[in-house]
């Protein structure tokens, strides 16, 4: 993997997602939408759940604030652009991830930066990939974001690091089970899917 944000990632996204998120970009940006707003309330979860964490409480804080901003701009592409807003069933990804998830403290606390690290890893790295593939007005949007991921990857893994000194090898084995989540084949197409059923391609206008 190349980039900072990239480096606790164990495996590319596959060619073939890049592919469909390409074509299908308009459908993707209603469940970008949806992220943004759980990577908020997950930041704000873990302030209620470790109050006494003042460094983690501020950082995560102004990750919120900022998640909810992106939601905001996403929201006003998607009117832009007349791309449908929907409910949708969740993800294989986070449940995936939440099910490595230790139950118990001290462990749980650093399971849950980690993978709040690896998600926005995760995001950082589809970002820049599909910006230059996608209309300037998306593609814009998205350059900047992917710098925003990198940012928020940085400071979960800092608060990681903090929580416990011996925190590479649970990370290893956490960055394992997301690789292989991040590329097996998958039945619906997510900002965080594997790669869906194979789809006609979608023109980009």
């Amino acid at each position: 993997m190349t980039g900072s944000s990239a480096t606790i990632l164990l495996a590319p996204t596959p060619d073939a997602w890049v592919e469909a998120a390409s074509a299908r970009w308009r459908e993707l940006l209603n469940d970008h939408a949806q992220c943004e707003k759980k990577a908020a309330s997950t930041a704000l979860a873990l302030m209620f759940t470790y109050p006494e964490d003042r460094r983690l409480a501020t950082a995560l804080s102004r990750l919120a604030r900022e998640e909810l901003r992106h939601f905001e701009q996403v929201q006003k592409l998607m009117d832009a652009l007349q791309a449908p807003c929907e409910r949708q069933r969740p993800g294989r990804y986070a449940s995936g991830l939440r099910a490595a998830l230790r139950t118990a403290d001290p462990g749980r606390k650093l399971d849950l930066l980690l993978t709040g690290a690896l998600i926005e890893a995760r995001s950082c790295e589809r970002f820049r990939l599909l910006a230059p593939r996608l209309p300037a007005e998306v593609g814009g949007l998205y350059a900047q974001l992917a710098r925003s991921e990198a940012r928020h990857y940085e400071q979960y893994l800092d608060l990681a690091r903090e929580a416990a000194p011996q925190w590479r090898p649970r990370l290893r084995e956490l960055a394992e089970h997301e690789a292989r989540l991040a590329t097996a084949p998958d039945s619906q197409l997510r900002f965080h899917s594997g790669p869906p059923p194979a789809s006609p391609r979608i023109a980009l206008g």
